[in-house]
């Protein structure tokens, strides 16, 4: 299977839910060496998935009992997103010694000694972008991080960042699927488009939502992806919502997020379709409710 990205492979594990999965650490070793014998070699965590962080402390005693794996994936993890202990809310800290903090924490979680790539998890209003930059350049100089992304952040913040950097943003994980239309709308895949940034796209079965809510929008769109799935040969609505996140020309790269191997490897199922112009704007229509103009 060949790479569409040269950190990522051409769709992404996602362990933001490893933590609910009720496997032990040989069963959870299991997973990861099928989902790299499928050719999904990129995984992705933050140190807020999972209680205390849970899903990185499991991911690292899944390496700690086989280090072989290590050298065959890419790790990517975030920083930034604080939960507020006490009388405190839940905050953003982009500082420097926040983001050197978080690497050193997560790499001891992940039992590895660097991350392929690090993204700010979320815009912080407080982001001093040189303070930012630094951290980046001593994590890069000591052998830490790799590459550098963000997740969620607007064209102007992303600009902001990469303005103050000499090596380019390789990523902008954002929410990407048929339910949320806004990067679509604010110029984000736009900008990355053009600067031929490849995003992450999470969430592209919309947290489950576009399975059990009954709405007249889900319930317009399940008949649509429905219809569609017969026209193209895919075997569930879930490939043919993945093959339509893949259609933008920014080339998302989809993050699947299942720990269900027979689930992932269904989804691998829809890089080998492609929709028709009409039936990629079938499936904005029946979100949208309303034709183009």
């Amino acid at each position: 299977m060949q790479k569409s990205h040269p950190v990522f492979s051409p769709m992404i594990q996602g362990y933001w839910r490893m933590a609910e999965w009720g496997m032990n650490t040989q069963q959870q070793h299991a997973f990861v060496k099928q989902h790299i014998e499928l050719g999904i070699t990129t995984v992705d965590h933050a140190p807020v998935y999972g209680p205390d962080s849970a899903c990185e402390r499991m991911f690292g005693e899944v390496l700690a009992l086989d280090s072989s794996l290590r050298d065959q994936i890419e790790i990517v993890s975030k920083c930034g997103i604080y939960r507020g202990e006490g009388k405190q809310v839940n905050f953003y800290d982009s500082s420097k010694a926040a983001i050197l903090k978080s690497v050193d924490e997560s790499l001891e979680r992940l039992n590895t000694d660097h991350l392929d790539v690090l993204l700010l998890h979320r815009p912080d209003l407080l982001m001093d972008a040189d303070e930012a930059a630094s951290a980046f350049e001593q994590l890069k100089a000591a052998g830490k991080v790799k590459h550098f992304g963000v997740s969620n952040f607007t064209p102007s913040q992303f600009d902001l960042l990469q303005s103050r950097l000499d090596a380019p943003l390789i990523t902008n994980q954002v929410e990407i699927n048929p339910v949320n239309l806004q990067v679509t709308e604010d110029g984000t895949l736009d900008q990355l488009q053009q600067q031929r940034v490849q995003p992450m796209a999470w969430s592209c079965l919309a947290g489950g939502r576009l399975f059990t809510d009954n709405s007249e929008q889900m319930t317009r769109l399940r008949d649509t992806l429905t219809d569609i799935a017969d026209e193209i040969g895919a075997r569930s609505i879930d490939q043919v919502i993945f093959a339509w996140v893949m259609k933008m020309p920014a080339k998302p790269v989809p993050i699947i997020g299942s720990g269900n191997i027979e689930r992932v490897q269904s989804a691998l199922g829809a890089l080998e379709l492609t929709l028709t112009q009409e039936q990629w704007y079938r499936i904005w229509v029946a979100s949208k409710g309303h034709g183009v103009a």
